[in-house]
């Protein structure tokens, strides 16, 4: 009995032992499984490229111990015969949220912080580069099993949250609870355009904010790896750990791909972009980059065009989107950029595999996809030695398919993630497709099974050739037949089963609607044939030619200068000789090569503008057209470290616009909603040209200065204003105190430089660097002003620190100061007859400028908007109007004066030989309202012709037609569509500010 206690005591702990796995895992309590898997007879990719014929596949304990045809099967083996079937790498997604939490919007509502709370961290929190992801990683079951229909078997996964985003992790869709998910816990660093949801620190609030915010973080990294720092910061301990990684950054749009590539190239970065599907637009410049990407695939849906209506408020650009999208892989890869693949953005993981095979179809490589899945994503992250092929050592991670994988009918049947099998489709399921003679005891029917091997489709019809009302389905090879009666008197069914043996001839057992039992036999007469073998080959759609931009009234081709002789037109100098009739103007290699009577050049174009009005281009000294993600850095009452630079956009219309108003350069000004703004952009309107060959060369440095209301935040409204300062007297006090830090900042670095360098070095602070620039007189302000009182003030701090404003922009009470700004020497950029929008403007008057002018003060007019920007000529004829100046000094205001305010009188501004070519060629009078600019040249670049405007009209309703047809015709196939919505484009003014 005791004998029998103890057995029993004895069996109950060691089940409950076994049961929590208290003990190790030791060969001596548990018993390791040696066997060996083998997969015989199959095709198999090793590589994209390398490829073996009924070969081998020998795997042991999660990892490939061989693959080839002349493989030694070990005793100790279980095979599986995969003879017709092919094995490929399973696929792997480097760029996904899997199993991280998303993160939640900070609580704190609208109120700004200005400093963070967080101690022994980055003085930003949008600086999280602390964050590990394998920390808070949970494995999501039913996401891995969708990832693994689609063929992935390696993910890696970051929390997509904030600019510096911390390291990834690198996950292994492994089913299997007890296995080692995690191949690597830091296998990526991330960062992004994006602040972080978690924070409602103020800064960074425009995209310029944020690639300063960059620039700050690895100048600190650099200083604090020196060991200059006396006090220990974690954000930048774990950058400086993390700088092996692979670092990915998150563009989402070619242009920010760009601004990623440029803060690379500036610290010797090699970043990996995810970009967005849109990279063919700018491929050239995509290309110069030199770097890898990691691309989506995530297709614009076609749009409902049925009610033109609404179809009339889609722009092209959205029209050519969807019909150019799916060719981006290939272009990509034509032009060999490197780069691997995402199920990023979309909105079903089974829709990665019919998006795949339709840019196959658009001519994307079926190698260069499969590359794009394993090999490249493997290399991308140093781990072709465990991933991404079938190699010896590699883990297990593999695909059992019907076919070629990129073939529209080839079925998934098994995914194996390292070594633990995951079933998509049975393996096993037999092909019973094909046309039966069925007989039910001594009924017979015609059975047709058509459909694909894993969904097959049924219909029985009667033998007087009637359809009989039939439900079918086959699971793990037994087949089902429900045959509901004929007779409309009476529910009745026939109920057929069976086990799927031979597909030649079905059988198995019926139980008839009286409930008899009796067997029924199905003999196969032909097999199946499918429809889609007899019809032609799908019909693709055209796709529309890339323009550039690629947008409404983008150019066909990248336009060059070329030589141009202008004769006989009225020419407006801007110089001593004034106005010039019936006079020559030679253009070549972007310049004005000669002025003169009777001028001829055998290699020229020759234009006939008699009757015309030759000018200078007109310059904007203050505009906020063509600005990406915000005009305002607002986050701090000074954002001297951005700028303008960082963000132009190339692809703005107004471009085009003010091209069409004869403006070649503009001043692209930060707004004002802070007392020191950021740094501007002068640029050339060059339209279709990268944003970098925009740029002024050489240009000088200017940055945006603000008085009144906008900084002392009086009118933002009640959630709003709570930065320092809230006063006019508090804007002079943020003026003296940054004038008088900069000072020191800029003594401190002087010293350290002239000594000898033993001592650690100052920190790099880009905000203060560029005010001591300002200091040093190397770089210029530009004043957003209006108050008379403010004006003074501005000018006497800038007079105690040894230096002058160049320009006051606005400027609108002016007229009552001008000899105080005569005397302190600075220039005025105001509006022709803009008063009373706010309180602060209820004094101007349209006499402003002209008074100006007349006390000897360089007075320009500009736009400070977008549709004001188009008819800057007009503007100018205002100051005849109002001040009775004459044309060609009120012409000036538009064109010589600006030049002179930005310091680029020397090469623009006026016609004059040696300068460039920067000219407008008018219908008549410029100041005239109905003069028209029929030609807008740059450096000897016609990019505005208005003889080719109507053309181009007629091109883009053409092509709008032939898309919209596109479109229907992929509605009345059964597309999935959407809704068609106008996109809103925001305009920016000085006061503009990003959500």
């Amino acid at each position: 009995m005791k004998k029998a206690l103890l057995l029993l005591f004895l069996s109950t702990f060691l089940t409950k032992t076994y049961a929590q796995d208290y003990f190790p895992n030791n060969e001596s309590i548990h018993n390791k499984n040696n066997n060996y898997t083998v997969f015989t007879n199959a095709t198999i990719y090793v590589t994209p490229t390398q490829k073996i014929e009924k070969g081998t596949l020998l795997i042991q304990d999660g990892k490939v111990v061989g693959a080839g045809n002349n493989i030694t099967i070990p005793k100790n083996s279980i095979t599986i015969n995969l003879e017709g079937k092919t094995i490929y790498p399973s696929f792997i997604d480097i760029y996904t949220a899997f199993g991280v939490e998303k993160p939640k919007n900070n609580p704190g509502g609208r109120n700004p912080l200005y400093d963070t709370k967080r101690a022994g961290y980055y003085w930003n929190e949008s600086i999280r580069s602390e964050v590990n992801a394998y920390e808070s990683f949970k494995y999501d079951q039913p996401k891995a099993e969708e990832l693994l229909k689609a063929g992935f078997g390696v993910v890696g996964t970051h929390i997509p949250d904030g600019i510096a985003r911390g390291t990834g992790v690198l996950i292994a869709l492994n089913n299997n609870e007890n296995s080692t998910r995690i191949l690597s816990s830091k296998a990526t660093n991330h960062f992004a355009f994006t602040r972080s949801a978690t924070t409602n620190q103020s800064y960074p609030s425009s995209l310029m904010g944020m690639m300063a915010l960059l620039r700050q973080m690895y100048l600190d990294l650099d200083w604090y790896k020196k060991g200059n720092s006396t006090t220990k910061d974690l954000s930048l301990e774990a950058l400086a750990s993390n700088e092996k990684l692979t670092q990915i950054f998150t563009t989402e749009d070619k242009l920010n791909s760009l601004r990623a590539a440029k803060i690379a190239k500036e610290f010797g970065l090699n970043y990996v972009l995810k970009g967005s599907g849109n990279e063919f637009e700018r491929i050239e410049e995509i290309k110069k980059t030199n770097a890898s990407f990691i691309i989506p695939i995530n297709f614009p849906e076609a749009y409902d065009v049925s009610n033109p209506y609404q179809s009339n408020q889609l722009e092209l650009a959205d029209l050519r989107f969807w019909n150019q999208a799916p060719t981006n892989l290939k272009v990509l890869s034509d032009n060999g950029i490197v780069f691997a693949l995402t199920t990023d953005k979309l909105k079903k993981t089974e829709d990665f595999r019919t998006n795949l095979i339709k840019a196959i179809k658009y001519g994307f490589d079926k190698t260069k996809a499969l590359e794009a899945l394993t090999t490249i994503p493997a290399s991308i992250l140093g781990k072709s030695n465990e991933i991404g092929t079938l190699k010896n050592g590699s883990y297990a991670n593999f695909v059992i398919t019907s076919g070629e994988i990129f073939d529209e009918k080839t079925v998934l049947y098994e995914n194996w993630v390292q070594g633990s099998k995951y079933i998509v489709n049975d393996v096993n399921t037999k092909d019973i497709r094909g046309n039966y003679d069925l007989t039910i005891d001594t009924n017979t029917y015609k059975w047709k099974i058509d459909g694909t091997v894993t969904a097959p489709k049924s219909e029985v019809t009667t033998a007087d050739a009637k359809k009989a009302n039939a439900t079918f389905s086959v699971s793990n090879n037994w087949v089902s037949l429900l045959i509901k009666s004929n007779d409309t008197t009476k529910t009745a069914y026939t109920r057929l089963t069976g086990l799927i043996e031979n597909t030649q001839k079905l059988s198995g057992k019926a139980v008839l609607s009286d409930g008899n039992e009796v067997q029924w036999t199905a003999v196969k007469t032909s097999p199946f044939v499918a429809v889609k073998d007899s019809v032609k080959p799908e019909k693709l759609n055209p796709i529309m030619p890339v323009t550039f931009p690629n947008t409404a009234f983008g150019n066909s081709k990248k336009l060059t200068a070329q030589t141009l002789l202008l004769k006989n037109a009225t020419v407006w100098t801007n110089e001593k000789e004034g106005i010039l009739e019936e006079t020559d103007v030679l253009i070549k290699n972007g310049k004005i090569a000669a002025i003169g009577k009777n001028l001829s050049d055998a290699s020229a174009t020759v234009i006939d503008a008699k009757g015309k009005h030759l000018t200078s281009g007109i310059i904007d000294e203050h505009s906020h057209i063509a600005i990406s993600n915000g005009v305002n850095e607002g986050g701090h009452n000074s954002s001297a470290e951005v700028t303008i630079e960082d963000v132009v956009n190339p692809e703005d219309i107004n471009i085009y616009r003010d091209l069409a108003g004869g403006v070649t350069i503009s001043q692209l000004l930060h707004g004002s909603a802070n007392p020191i703004g950021g740094r501007s952009a002068i640029v050339k309107w060059k339209w279709g040209q990268p944003a970098e060959e925009m740029l002024y060369k050489n240009q000088p440095k200017f940055i945006k200065f603000a008085l009144g209301e906008n900084v002392k935040q009086s009118n933002w409204g009640i959630n709003n204003p709570t930065r320092f300062p809230q006063t006019r007297m508090g804007v002079e006090q943020v003026f003296t105190d940054y004038f008088q830090r900069a000072k020191e900042y800029d003594a401190t670095w002087k010293k350290y430089n002239s000594g000898s360098k033993k001592e650690k070095a100052p920190r790099v602070d880009l905000e203060l660097q560029t005010i001591a620039e300002i200091i040093n007189k190397e770089r210029f302000i530009t004043c957003h002003s209006y108050i008379e009182s403010e004006i003074l003030m501005l000018m006497n701090v800038t007079e105690k620190f040894n230096f002058r404003v160049n320009t006051f922009t606005h400027i609108l009470e002016g007229y009552k100061v001008a000899d105080k700004m005569k005397e302190h020497g600075v220039g005025a950029s105001t509006f022709s007859d803009w008063w009373a929008y706010k309180f602060e403007v209820n004094d101007a008057i349209p006499f402003n400028g002209p008074i100006m002018h007349n006390e000897g003060i360089v007075v320009a007019y500009n736009s400070d908007d977008a549709e004001m920007s188009r008819r800057l000529n007009q503007e100018a004829a205002k100051a005849v109007k109002y001040g009775n100046i004459s044309e060609e000094d009120a012409w000036k205001f538009v064109t010589l004066n600006p030049a002179k305010l930005l310091h680029i009188d020397d090469k623009v501004g006026s016609v004059k030989i040696g300068k460039d070519a920067d000219v407008v060629l008018w219908s008549t009078n410029p100041l005239s309202i109905y003069a028209k600019a029929e030609k807008t040249i740059i450096e000897g670049v016609v990019y505005y012709d208005i003889s080719k405007e109507t053309e181009q009209e007629l091109a883009i309703t053409k092509e709008r037609s032939e898309l919209i047809s596109q479109l229907l015709q992929e509605k009345n196939k059964g597309a999935s569509t959407q809704e068609p919505k106008k996109k809103e484009k925001k305009e920016y003014h000085c006061d503009t500010l990003e959500q």
